[in-house]
């Protein structure tokens, strides 16, 4: 594996990756994730009702 410096950022406090943000307190959950999910439209089959459950129930861990 090689790693090109340009690209790299090292010694940073915090690092938001796929929807989470990793720091040294742990790794949360990036707040604009839970606030797109809490403003999410109306699912109108269901389809979209499971494919809303599934995401909602992943988040809804890191709400409470």
């Amino acid at each position: 594996m090689y790693a090109k410096l340009s690209k790299c950022e090292l010694w940073l406090k915090k690092v938001v990756f796929i929807g989470h943000v990793i720091s040294f307190e742990g790794i949360l959950v990036d707040h604009r994730k839970v606030e797109a999910v809490s403003m999410w439209e109306r699912p109108m089959n269901v389809t979209a009702i499971h494919s809303f459950l599934g995401l909602a129930g992943y988040y809804k861990r890191f709400i409470e």
